[in-house]
């Protein structure tokens, strides 16, 4: 069985240097964040697909949703609800 650590305290993200955040959302159990540059970098839980890595794997540490680069997509704005992602794109 996976873990993922769940904290009651501030943390500092592991993001490369050069990223800047522009927008977080927190779910029941994962988080997402937007950057300036219009990625999407999330983790936590992701038993239904709400990470976004084309899987139901979890995370501890943030990893960028490679789906919406591979698309030529530019995350704008994440919202997430209990067990959901929702990020509007522009093309």
């Amino acid at each position: 069985a996976e873990f993922i650590s769940i904290q009651a305290f501030p943390a500092l993200l592991d993001l490369p240097q050069d990223v800047e955040v522009s927008a977080v959302s927190c779910g029941s159990r994962h988080t997402a964040v937007v950057t300036r540059g219009g990625e999407l970098y999330t983790w936590g839980w992701g038993k239904y697909g709400q990470l976004g890595h084309r899987d139901n794997s979890s995370s501890d540490q943030a990893r960028r949703v490679e789906h919406l680069v591979a698309e030529g997509l530019r995350a704008e704005e994440v919202v997430c609800g209990p067990w959901t992602t929702y990020v509007r794109v522009l093309e």
